[in-house]
């Protein structure tokens, strides 16, 4: 019997019922058979020896797919509970999933200790036992053998685990002395992981529950290469170095302090600058685009999102809701129910739409304390959020014009975008508002932009939000570390909820498609990219501080405060350093402070009215008037905009 194979090209081949991952990739080209780490059938992770019994659309993967990476650092992940257990007899082991880069594992240490000190011991240990290239080998176990099994190790966590999974739906994976619950998605065997790095160590509670008890999280990294950690491991020093949390300080970009509350940021001058910038290039966008700006409150009666469906399905991560006269009132967590209000507010026809309502609204979602990290987790944040309301054939053309703001925006500040298709897990139903039709149609509707588009997408099974899929932009920053920005989402669900209709050229009522589109996602956490993305070093266009002015001695303060005023008038953010300090120290400031221009003045600049030019990081670029200098910054910034 034969199964059919589509490949990410389109080609479909046949095969043999049985025919493995590893046996497809040897059919492609040999080299490619060499490289693969695992496959991805029909959007699931799979082990290259697992015999394919239907057809199925399949990716080989390896080390360059960021599912392969996947493969190998859940492989790793395997490999370091063994180790753990090799070295703590007794330990009970929680879960060990890969993450974005590397993995961990939960672990209930009992009577040991455990800390940074234990890490080369660990990774000695776990290399020890790559070195062995014992197989990952799946195999399908009934329930009641699993809970026998891990009841004989006395495993608590692993059969809470078994506890709320069906018969027949349970696998175990095998590799050398270690057996561990898992549902699969493996690299062929342990030696091939051949560098190994233990990252951190903190505390995790047991199903994220802060009732339960506390384990201990192992976060590490592994590699098929020693030079790629080693190249790793630089890129983390490099983050260091470019981290928001400290720049944002010593930039003066952002305040948070406990007078105010944790994960409440406040914008200081030069932050505020950068904000306001950003806002007014998307603004400058959604004018050309069609948009409408509006503004809505802060808190909304809690009726209001118990129709949207934000209460209760994310009543976890909001604030209580407070009672005014007998009223309920939350913290708005979303924006769209405000805009949804605005659709309402008076009838619309087929002649009305599209509608594009835009807004910097913010929300506020309630973040453990220990979750909370500069700006990129914060509890209050603005989104550059915006709602179309659409005619069903109107649908593809605005998905497209979002799409293309949306790579706008990270082609502006050079940042490579990948686009994820968050679709719904099929398997887990309940999580969906909707009816499956609604779902299927959505679904198709992105993928058929997404191929129109030429759009390097890849699906994600289960990333969708409760009422409906979506586009999410994946980049890549200037250290190659990726981030989540931006999304454009489709919605067929709450224009239900919220009874939104319009009529159409037959007069009857019809029901708008709605687009939930946000280009920066969080304003704080695009800039707290953005602050690493560029190390602080902000294009002109950007800078909070474009040029200061220099003087060499004070008896060039006038001439200093003439070039200070010019520049001002001409629209360029200027400072002037009339401190009685030596120029060396002055410039050494400025380079601190990352301004990008440095003018000097001296004997030679007044009596010409010139200026001595210095680019920041980059050094002397010559003495010109100041009439040039201006047109060339004025040049550079309009064209970086």
């Amino acid at each position: 019997m034969n199964i059919n194979i589509t490949l990410p090209d389109g080609t479909v081949k046949t095969y043999d019922k049985g025919t493995t991952g590893y046996d497809i990739a040897k059919s492609i080209s040999e080299g490619l058979a060499r490289n693969a780490l695992a496959i991805m059938a029909n959007g699931t992770i799979t082990e290259l020896s697992k015999p394919l019994k239907e057809d199925a659309s399949l990716r080989i993967l390896t080390w360059s797919d960021q599912e392969g990476k996947a493969a190998f650092w859940h492989s790793s992940a395997h490999l370091l509970a063994e180790a753990l257990e090799a070295l703590y007899p007794g330990i009970k082991l929680g879960i060990g999933p890969s993450i974005e880069q590397g993995f961990y594992y939960d672990i209930d240490f009992g009577e040991y200790s455990f800390s940074q000190e234990d890490f080369s011991r660990v990774e000695a240990k776990m290399l020890e036992l790559a070195k062995a290239n014992s197989v990952y080998e799946m195999r399908s176990i009934s329930k009641q053998e699993a809970i026998h099994y891990f009841t004989e190790k006395g495993d608590p966590y692993k059969l809470e685990l078994i506890d709320g999974l069906s018969d027949g739906s349970i696998t175990f994976c095998t590799q050398g002395n270690f057996t561990d619950l898992c549902k699969g998605g493996h690299i062929p065997n342990t030696g091939l992981i051949k560098a190994v790095k233990l990252l951190n160590v903190a505390g995790a509670y047991w199903r994220g529950d802060v009732s339960r008890k506390q384990l201990t999280r192992i976060y590490a990294i592994s590699f098929p290469k020693q030079k790629e950690l080693e190249e790793y491991l630089h890129l983390l020093e490099e983050a260091k170095r470019r981290d928001h949390r400290v720049l944002g300080k010593e930039l003066e970009i952002y305040l948070i302090t406990p007078a105010i509350g944790g994960g409440l940021p406040v914008w200081l001058p030069k932050g505020t600058i950068i904000r306001r910038k950003l806002e007014e290039f998307i603004k400058a966008e959604l004018l050309k685009r069609g948009y409408t700006e509006v503004i809505t409150p802060h808190v909304g009666n809690l009726n209001l999102y118990r129709t949207s469906g934000h209460y209760p399905y994310y009543a976890d991560s909001q604030f209580a809701p407070i009672t005014v006269e007998d009223e309920e009132y939350l913290l708005k967590p979303m924006n769209c129910p405000h805009h949804h209000q605005i659709y309402l507010s008076k009838p619309r026809s087929y002649k009305d739409l599209p509608l594009r309502f835009a807004e910097f609204g913010t929300v506020y979602r309630y973040e453990q304390s220990g979750e909370l990290s500069g700006l990129s987790r914060v509890r209050g944040f603005t989104q550059d959020d915006a709602h179309i309301y659409c005619r069903h054939d109107q649908l593809k053309a605005e998905l497209i014009n979002a799409i293309e703001l949306t790579q706008l925006v990270f082609k502006t500040f050079d940042m490579p975008v990948r686009t994820r298709l968050s679709f719904r897990d099929p398997a887990t139903p309940e999580k969906y508002a909707g009816s499956v039709d609604m779902w299927d149609q959505a679904e198709r509707e992105i993928l058929e932009v997404a191929q129109s588009m030429g759009l390097d997408y890849f699906i994600g099974l289960g990333e969708a939000a409760f009422y409906g899929p979506k586009f999410d932009f994946i980049v890549n920053d200037a250290l190659g570390r990726k981030w989540q920005l931006g999304t454009v989402q489709v919605d067929y669900v709450m224009t239900e909820r919220f009874n939104l209709e319009y009529m159409g050229s037959d007069n009857q009522k019809h029901r708008p498609v709605i687009i939930h589109r946000a280009p920066f996602g969080s304003m704080e956490r695009f800039i707290s990219i953005l602050i690493e993305h560029y190390a602080g070093h902000f294009p002109v266009w950007l800078a909070p501080e474009q040029v200061t002015v220099l003087p060499i001695s004070t008896k060039y303060d006038d001439y200093t405060r003439s070039v200070y005023q010019s520049l001002q008038s001409a629209g360029l953010r200027a400072t002037m350093d009339l401190r009685e300090e030596k120029i060396g120290r002055k410039i050494r400031d400025a380079e601190v402070a990352k301004t990008p221009y440095m003018l000097v003045i001296g004997e030679k600049e007044m009596s010409e009215g010139s200026v001595s030019v210095r680019r920041q990081a980059k050094g002397d670029e010559g003495t010109m008037p100041l009439d040039q200098f201006k047109e060339k910054i004025l040049k550079e910034i309009n064209a970086l905009k």
